[in-house]
């Protein structure tokens, strides 16, 4: 450690000690992050990264975690083995960290307010009215809009963009010397993506603060880094400047991890395509209600007069902010959220159908969520949970409903005899695939596609891109391919929708859309998701 050194880690190591045995997370992990500096933690997940980061708080479970050897020293203090009232001075403090889901690191049943004072009565003593007024001054300087009306908010009325935001004024709330961000924009829209990272970056002139940012988005490495560190099963394989990096990279993981991005085109449908899902002036309004009798005062017009056409082998992507209407669209085409507007499926109009009428179609017209854990059952084996669909549909026997199973599991690249296995054994992107299988053993013509990639590490996004391409190819699927990430939406879509406030604002194929957006409000997504400008703030609605 030299005397310019705020951090210095030398020879980390963690094991986990498991029933089954130790797990080596992490080994002889090495780095220095000097007071300005930016240094960035880059790897899959599973490489480390996080598992390095709590250490240097020393937030791991012990006895469960042990550092067999290391030493993390701030500015010349032992923090490895320290007593818990070195450590207590210091997390919160002088180091301060933000993690990678805001809605599940705030505490639910307390006011934003409480939540931010409690740090500052903790390490500053502060009075209630002095603490109030320095939250409300953090928070004006986090940009959160109507400051002083969102004091008395809860998480769950925020946006994802705006939990963030408070969990990033949580964190200066003492003017750290070292900000820990852990994936702090992977769950936000590329714009409100854009803006925390300018606001990062401004604060962290402001303060002169050091930042570990971790990450998985080399887009955001290569904004943000001064210094990258990229790690792979627990281990540092290249280390060096951010433009050397990225101007050579020297060690075959790093090499693969910038070959990694989503690329290629979707196939073009056949010129003659039929007509699969076609959608008419679609309208989902939600009523607000008001008074001692619950009135509706007005409405929430989730998706206000929107029109798609879905072919045979085609796929339209949907994008926009969150909020813009994206998933209740798809979510309306399904028939799972009562709506106006025609809606016709392979030529029937199937607005007004009940229940028992429009179960023979579900079969036919599949879904694919976001976040596989949360979508799939922890109790049930994959193959229970691919079989589900099967047995409700009364679909073959015993041994068939068997045979289908592993068929499926080839198909979306997992070995048939892991359907004996649990949802938490799996990685991201192997959950993904079983979530596909469960959808494609059914042999759906119709499927919509709700951010599958958002959660996943680029590698994986890439394949899940591929495998949804080849399913297309040979299944003709019609896709409804919800997302965020232009990036997977421009490797995936031969049209695209842009979505704002439930209106279209522009739609056409995709190259069109790319290359020549017509409506400033696409171009100020597209540059945001290629990293092209900084979005300002004020230039697009959080």
């Amino acid at each position: 450690m030299t005397m310019t050194d705020l951090l210095s880690v030398r020879d980390l190591a963690v094991d986990f000690r498991l029933s089954g045995g130790e797990v080596h997370a992490v080994r002889g992990v090495s780095f220095d992050i000097k007071a300005g500096e930016t240094l960035a933690l880059v790897g899959e997940s599973g490489s480390g990264k996080s598992v390095t980061a709590l250490s240097i708080l020393q937030l791991l479970p012990y006895p469960v975690a042990a550092h067999p050897t290391g030493s993390i020293k701030f500015k010349g203090t032992e923090l490895v083995g320290a007593e818990e009232k070195t450590l207590r001075n210091v997390r919160g403090d002088r180091i301060a960290m933000i993690f990678q889901e805001p809605m599940t690191s705030l505490n639910p049943l307390h006011s934003i307010e409480k939540q931010i004072n409690e740090t500052l009565f903790l390490h500053k003593g502060l009075t209630r009215s002095a603490a109030r007024r320095r939250t409300l001054e953090l928070l004006r300087l986090v940009g959160l809009p109507e400051a002083e009306k969102r004091l008395a908010a809860f998480p769950h009325e925020l946006s994802g963009g705006q939990r963030q935001r408070v969990m990033i004024a949580m964190a200066l709330a003492n003017e750290p010397d070292l900000l820990i961000a852990d994936e702090p924009t992977t769950a936000l829209d590329v714009t409100i993506q854009a803006q925390i990272l300018e606001l990062l970056k401004d604060l962290q002139r402001r303060f002169n603060m050091a930042l570990l940012l971790i990450t998985h988005d080399l887009g955001i490495v290569r904004k943000m880094a001064d210094n990258v560190c990229v790690m792979n099963q627990g281990e540092i394989v290249e280390k060096g400047t951010s433009a050397d990096l990225f101007a050579g990279p020297r060690h075959p993981y790093t090499q693969r991890l910038l070959a990694a991005e989503p690329k290629g085109n979707p196939a073009p449908p056949p010129a003659d395509a039929a007509d699969v899902m076609t959608a008419r002036d679609i309208k989902v309004w939600f009523p607000i209600k008001k008074g001692l009798l619950r009135r509706t005062v007005d409405h929430v017009r989730a998706v206000d007069g929107i029109s798609v056409t879905v072919r045979e082998g085609h796929t339209v992507g949907v994008v926009g902010e969150s909020g813009s209407g994206k998933t209740t669209l798809g979510l309306a085409l399904l028939r799972l959220h009562a709506s106006e507007g025609a809606i016709r499926y392979d030529g029937k109009d199937i607005q007004g159908w009940q229940s028992k009428q429009m179960r023979p179609l579900r079969r036919e017209m599949q879904v694919v969520f976001q976040d596989p854990y949360g979508s799939l059952s922890p109790r049930l084996s994959v193959g229970q949970i691919i079989e589900e669909g099967l047995k409700i549909h009364g679909i073959g026997s015993a041994r068939e409903r068997e045979a289908m199973i592993a068929q499926s599991l080839e198909e979306v690249g997992l070995d048939p005899g892991s359907r004996n296995r649990y949802p938490h054994e799996f990685s991201g992107g192997q959950r993904q695939r079983v979530a596909i299988a469960r959808a494609m053993v059914l042999k759906p013509r119709f499927v919509v596609l709700d951010e599958p990639t958002s959660a996943l590490d680029m590698s994986v996004q890439a394949q899940i891109v591929d495998l949804l391409r080849d399913l297309q190819v040979k299944h003709n699927l019609a896709y409804l391919f919800i997302s965020h990430d232009l990036k997977v939406v421009r490797a995936l879509s031969n049209e695209v929708i842009v979505m704002k406030d439930g209106k279209v604002v522009e739609s056409g194929p995709t190259r069109q859309i790319f290359e020549a957006p017509q409506q400033e409000y696409t171009r100020a997504l597209i540059a945001a998701a290629l990293n092209l400008v900084a979005v300002k703030t004020s230039e697009v609605r959080m």
